[in-house]
This record gives structure tokens, C-alpha cells and sequence, in this order.
């Protein structure tokens, strides 16, 4: 296998959930860049739904982590793509609650000031790129990043933020 199974889906899932290149997605899918630039700005693969490469085992976590870091690395396919088994499936978030993920982690950061990267991303199907860049707040959008719970907003359900507070009670400041 050279490339992803559905090339163009995949491309659509990277763009959608990734901070890589468009060199990094089209090398990886076996598009053009420009093609992939055109699927990012709406303009080709209308109406196609995007592919989780992670739960097919096409690519790891880490891998594209890898890749987010240095722009200069390129995406390698899985040796034997397994799909993912139980809680490590990525989480689907659709679309128009995309945008709320910032929101989401800033209230889990100020809220849950030592919780860990891996628990946020397994909450909130996020990378740990995002979560950093929040919390360093150099984040792209920085400036519109106003926290908000992410069970109100509709990203995971009101009994994880319940655990997650139960599990640091010892540590998180006492709320008003």
C-alpha cells in the first residue's frame, strides 16, 4: 500500500483536524498541493466526508504529531494498518462544533489547571499542538478564545468533566 485508502477523504479529515501542510497532506494522499488547497477553500471534493486515517491505523497519533512539529517531515503510512480497538478511537466531532475545542480546553485549563495533555485528548479528540499553543496562548485565535465548559457546548458529556474533577480534588483550587 503507497498511500490511504480514499486519498481525497483522507485529505479532507487531515485538513479539518490537523495543523499540517498542504505539502505534508498531498504528499501523504498522493494529490497536489494546490489540490489539496482547493479542498481546503471549498472548492474541490464538494460534499465528500472526511476519513479518520486513526481509526483505520493508516497513521498514528504520533506520527502526525511528529509531522505537526517541523513542516519538513512527511507522513508515513502505517506498516500494517489495524484499526483501533476501545477508548483510543478519535474522537468525531462534527464540523460546526470544531471551533469550540479552543473554548473547550482553555475552560479545562483554568478550571483543571494540572491536568494532563493525553486526558484533554482523549476528551475532546484535540492534539497536543492545540492544547500547548493554548496554553502558552500563542494560540492562531488566541484573542476570541473565551473559556467555556465543553459539556455545555455539546463535546463529551457532563459525567467525564465530573470524574476528571473528582480525580483532581486534592489539587484543583476550591470554586466559588
Amino acid at each position: 500500500m503507497s498511500g490511504p485508502l480514499m486519498p481525497k477523504a483522507t485529505a479532507i479529515w487531515l485538513i479539518d483536524n490537523t495543523t499540517l501542510t498542504f505539502e505534508q497532506i498531498g504528499e501523504f494522499c498522493g494529490l497536489h498541493p494546490l489540490e489539496v488547497q482547493a479542498i481546503a477553500d471549498g472548492e474541490a471534493a464538494i460534499g465528500l466526508l472526511g476519513h479518520d486515517p486513526l481509526t483505520t491505523g493508516e497513521l498514528t497519533l504520533d506520527e502526525i504529531e511528529r509531522c505537526q512539529a517541523n513542516p519538513q517531515d512527511r507522513l508515513r503510512l502505517s506498516p500494517k494498518p489495524q484499526p483501533m480497538k476501545g477508548k483510543q478511537k478519535a474522537k468525531y466531532t462534527p464540523l460546526f462544533l470544531r471551533q469550540a475545542k479552543p473554548s473547550a480546553i482553555a475552560w479545562l485549563l483554568k478550571e483543571i489547571p494540572l491536568i494532563k495533555d493525553g486526558e484533554i485528548m482523549r476528551l475532546l479528540g484535540t492534539t497536543r499542538t492545540t492544547i500547548q499553543s493554548i496554553r502558552d496562548r500563542t494560540h492562531r485565535d488566541m484573542s476570541n478564545i473565551k473559556p467555556q465548559n465543553p459539556a455545555q457546548l455539546g463535546l463529551c458529556r457532563l459525567d467525564d468533566i465530573n470524574m476528571l474533577f473528582k480525580k483532581y480534588k486534592e489539587t484543583t483550587p476550591a470554586h466559588s
